[in-house]
């Protein structure tokens, strides 16, 4: 039976299947997934996502329509996994960094994950995770490390 992936979000609370979602690996505790957007957009149309699970990070390759780099998007994650039902439930812990191709990083929603602890949305272990998390990645990318995400996204189209 193939895995069912969840994406979990906080802000807004939705429980999404990514269904149309392919599953091209899932070996080492890192899943890699190819991907169509699930809205137009007309700033990119596909990717590839990878869900390091023991980092707590998702890092997504966002694409233009002509196959090129837009730019790599990294969520703090956290995940649980029901063996019975072989489902992955994936919970967006809000905050995230873009990193563009010329390797300049934006740190993104520190805010939403401020107004999650504020409104009760998060817990303290997992605010202080994806805290935690999102220092951990920041300081792999500023050390010149973010390869250790990226190639496994270099995928042949």
């Amino acid at each position: 039976m193939a895995i069912k992936l969840y994406r979990r979000r906080l802000i807004p609370d939705e429980l999404i299947e990514l269904k149309d979602d392919i599953i091209l690996s899932h070996e080492n505790n890192v899943l890699v997934t190819k991907w169509e957007v699930l809205h137009p957009r007309h700033d990119f149309t596909h990717g590839y996502s990878a869900y390091f699970f023991d980092d707590g990070v998702k890092v997504s390759k966002f694409l233009k329509a002509d196959g090129s780099l837009l730019y790599w998007y990294c969520d703090i994650i956290t995940a649980n996994y029901s063996s019975d039902k072989n489902e992955i439930t994936v919970i967006d812990l809000l905050a995230d960094v873009t990193v563009d191709p010329h390797g300049i990083m934006n740190v993104l929603d520190i805010d939403e994950l401020c107004e999650a602890r504020e409104k009760k949305l998060i817990d303290d272990d997992r605010f202080f995770l994806s805290v935690k998390q999102l220092g951990t990645l920041i300081t792999t990318i500023q050390a010149g490390n973010f390869n250790k995400y990226t190639d496994v996204l270099n995928i042949d189209e």
